[in-house]
């Protein structure tokens, strides 16, 4: 009698743990939730133009190019997507668009508009020590 006692509550244990797991729903359809994977690199500056996402931008715009291989990984899907990237020695943080790739950028690399940059250091420093991470598709600063 034991051990259907046992199986009986295992059973009801495991149904109560499945009906309380969140599952994310939006309008009333499952999401998929991104990891979100915060980068550590390098932040170097440059004079936007027309970049590989379609749009042409100018210095002013808070911008940025990510590296080749990982736009080429994501088959450019991370065009317009926000980052958030922070200054590793000064601690400042600012957000950005993602507009172009860099091809002498590695994966944990980004490549700034001046604009944005100047948000988190100055030009004159040309490279900076910077972790970052993509924001939610969707989100908008």
């Amino acid at each position: 009698m034991s051990r259907l006692a046992l199986f009986i509550y295992a059973l009801f244990a495991s149904v109560l743990l499945s009906l309380a797991s969140p599952v994310p729903v939006m309008n009333g359809e499952l999401v998929n939730l991104e990891a979100r994977l915060t980068r550590v690199g390098r932040g170097t500056w440059y004079y936007p133009g027309l970049g590989n996402c379609g749009d042409d931008n100018n210095s002013s715009e808070l911008v940025l190019a990510i590296g080749k291989s990982l736009y080429d990984q994501n088959g450019g899907g991370n065009c317009n997507q926000y980052v958030q990237i922070t200054n590793v020695a000064n601690g400042k943080t600012a957000i950005g668009q993602t507009k172009d790739s860099c091809p002498g950028c590695g994966d944990n690399d980004l490549d700034m508009s001046p604009a944005l940059f100047e948000k988190l250091g100055s030009l004159s420093t040309g490279v900076l020590d910077i972790s970052w991470h993509f924001m939610a598709k969707d989100w908008k600063p």
